[in-house]
């Protein structure tokens, strides 16, 4: 069955990096588009940015120029690499294909301190 595997998250302060792993299965993962989503408390889930099957990205704006999406085909793992952290990423990230599956993984919590 699907399955996403979350690392990296951790406590940061402000200005801070932190660089998260995803591990997915269960599904062909070089044929998908992968994303990183986060929710943050009392907040709906968001789209963080999202590769396509190759290596072209795509950003939301509040992470533009500060985060950087990979992906290891290989190793069917996809990576999300944050600088300059700020408190308003404090959330837990998720990854996911886009548009997401029904299915979530637990997530790793992101917590960015002032």
């Amino acid at each position: 069955q699907v399955q996403f595997v979350e690392s990296g998250g951790g406590l940061v302060q402000a200005g801070g990096s932190l660089r998260l792993s995803c591990v997915a299965s269960g599904f062909a993962f070089s044929a998908y588009v992968m994303g990183w989503y986060r929710q943050a408390p009392g907040k709906q889930r968001e789209l963080v940015a999202f590769i396509n099957t190759g290596t072209a990205t795509t950003y939301s704006a509040f992470v533009q120029g500060r985060f950087t999406i990979s992906r290891d085909s290989a190793k069917n793992t996809v990576y999300l690499q944050m600088n300059s952290l700020k408190p308003e990423d404090t959330a837990v990230y998720y990854c996911n294909v886009r548009p997401a599956f029904n299915y979530w993984g637990q997530g790793t919590q992101v917590t960015v301190s002032t």
